[in-house]
């Protein structure tokens, strides 16, 4: 890979979500491709975490606005939806973040496909209960634990 298209690279997938400010695009797998032509010219594309993601131009602004501040002189941002992006996108760290701001991450692929609760991110018990099945934002529910008693928020498994 080429000198320019690693930067580009890197710094498009330290940009942050903008509903989830703790995540990059990166961590969220949503950054699919980079291309630096001849002239150093960007293409950017991103999949976003569903079709109806209100934050998707806002990804694109953030996107642009980072890789032309670092000199690019031109970057154009698109947005592919298929291959549709899944919840099998998001790495270790991603599901590390989330844990830290007591968010539940989805559930591995390889793990039961059907689960019936979620993990308390504050106490670690498994009696909780989904509370509202659209939190914040669309791709994540509200749930409390029946032993801490603290709310928290569940990014949604989508597959």
């Amino acid at each position: 890979m080429p000198a320019g298209e690693e930067l580009a690279r890197r710094l498009a997938a330290d940009v942050p979500d903008p509903e989830l400010p703790f995540l990059t695009l990166g961590d969220l797998g949503i950054l699919r491709r980079v291309e630096v032509g001849l002239e150093g010219t960007v293409r950017v594309v991103l999949t976003p975490t569903y079709s109806g993601c209100p934050a998707v131009s806002q990804m694109a602004d953030d996107v642009r606005r980072t890789l032309m501040d670092a000199g690019f002189p031109a970057v154009q941002v698109d947005t592919e939806l298929a291959p549709a992006w899944s919840t099998d996108r998001l790495g270790p760290q991603a599901r590390a973040k989330m844990e830290a701001m007591d968010m539940a991450p989805p559930p591995l692929a390889a793990s039961t496909p059907i689960s019936l609760t979620l993990k308390c991110p504050h106490c670690g018990s498994l009696r909780t209960r989904e509370l509202s099945h659209f939190g914040s934002t669309a791709c994540k529910s509200l749930w409390r634990c029946q032993d801490c008693r603290e709310p928290f928020e569940h990014f949604k498994a989508l597959r």
